[in-house]
């Protein structure tokens, strides 16, 4: 006899979930109709009946993870799945389906491919789902940290229009391109991050070692020392000997900060005063046209209902003052107006981008339109990141040179005194 895990309802619509032994499905489901239920899902289960109501004991309610076998260190990346893995996914099964191969084979032969991982753990999932009956936006919808609801949303819609491998298309250039967008940013500010770290090393290393050593010196001269060298040999000795408060000011700002955030009319605050920040603003602003105007395009291209869409791409905004833009504009189409006045009222979105969506909607090619907007904004992301960049390099000079010119100077003042004191002498 074999066991078969079931969801069906009953005669009053009420759903019910359990586990039968049978010989086979069919049998399984003549099992099930007997008892009064209208069975939904049946799937073979591996595990023994009494095996699987220790588990239920054991762990009550709390779903057991698809994800197993190696090993997982969250907040370091490791058991999880990478967005470059969700990418490549998504490309090689739009590619598969639309080479006429069944969904379930697609799955399977891209998890052969792959070595034990979370990725290859999804997968088999759902393969396994997919097989029994499900849906493969259903069954992606179990992973919701893999799979987002712009994901899922978009997936859908190509199940229901039937052009599943269209919108997988769609969905791997959007995401390329959104994490190429992310990678250029990342790319151009990791050589300013990099100096920045490399000149509070040296200023640490100069405080604690250097400047100690002078201190000696100073204290068996015994003379006078000037207001600088003061400061700087205080500076010194509570970084060598209350450091720990250093650290402490850094974790409760950081902390300070999110709680602030939490506050509606603080994250409101600090992502308008983002936006209005010079030079930094203005990418800021830039990246979240972008992100709305691809995000929005992509899905109503696929399918997504314009109000659903919006709902989803004020989730993905990423500043609360775009996200509630976005929200007028919701509310504007729902009651029959147009899209193009709610964004203009805003004051967030430039006259140009308001402008030409205007038009996408008056030509019926609202779709097309956003998307021509992303890229374009896309190309001046680029301008503005290699603007900001050119800007930093000099910045960050002058910041090292007047810190390493402080700490120069400041230590060679006395010398300086003494010297002179020595030659009047």
């Amino acid at each position: 006899m074999l066991v078969f895990q079931y969801r069906a309802v009953d005669k009053t619509g009420g759903k019910k979930e359990g586990t039968i032994e049978a010989k086979d499905a069919t049998d399984a489901v003549n099992r099930i109709k007997n008892l009064g239920y209208y069975p939904t899902h049946i799937t073979e289960s591996k595990k023994p009946i009494r095996k699987e109501r220790e588990e239920k004991r054991t762990t009550g309610r709390k779903k057991k993870s698809a994800l197993t076998g190696y090993l997982k260190i969250p907040f370091l990346g490791i058991g999880t799945v990478k967005s470059k893995e969700v990418v490549l996914f998504t490309r090689q099964l739009s590619t598969l389906i639309d080479a006429d191969l069944p969904l379930v084979r697609s799955l399977i032969v891209l998890r052969d491919q792959l070595k034990p991982c979370a990725m290859k753990d999804v997968i088999t999932q759902l393969a396994k789902d997919v097989e029994s009956g499900s849906t493969l936006s259903e069954s992606m919808s179990r992973f919701p940290r893999v799979f987002s609801k712009l994901y899922l949303n978009m997936i859908r819609a190509g199940e229901v229009g039937g052009v599943l491998e269209v919108v997988l298309e769609r969905l791997a250039d959007f995401s390329e391109k959104s994490q190429r967008l992310a990678s250029r940013i990342r790319s151009a500010l990791a050589y300013p991050a990099f100096v920045v770290l490399i000149a509070l090393s040296v200023l640490a290393f100069l405080i604690t070692f250097i400047v100690p050593r002078f201190m000696e010196i100073f204290t068996e001269l015994g003379s006078e020392l000037p207001v600088l060298t003061m400061m700087l040999l205080n500076l010194s000795s509570l970084f060598k000997s209350k450091w720990y408060i250093g650290i402490g000011i850094i974790v409760g700002l950081v902390l300070g900060f999110k709680l602030l955030y939490r506050n509606q009319k603080a994250k409101i605050f600090v992502d308008n005063f983002k936006l209005k920040v010079p030079v930094v603003g203005l990418l800021i602003r830039k990246v979240s046209v972008a992100r709305f105007t691809r995000t929005l395009g992509t899905l109503i291209s696929s399918g997504v209902p314009i109000l659903q869409a919006l709902n989803i791409t004020r989730d993905t905004a990423g500043n609360e003052v775009i996200a509630r833009a976005i929200m007028r504009v919701h509310d504007s189409i729902k009651e029959g107006e147009s899209i193009a006045k709610p964004l203009q009222a805003s004051g967030v979105f430039p006259l140009m981008v308001v402008n030409m969506i205007d038009v996408g909607e008056e030509t019926g090619s609202l779709d097309n339109m956003l998307i021509k907007i992303a890229d374009t904004y896309d190309e001046e992301i680029d301008t503005t990141v290699s603007a900001l960049t050119s800007l930093l390099e000099p910045l960050l000079i002058v910041f090292m040179g007047v810190i390493v010119g402080f700490i120069v100077v400041a230590m060679f003042l006395p010398l300086v005194s003494l010297m002179g004191a020595l030659g009047a002498g």
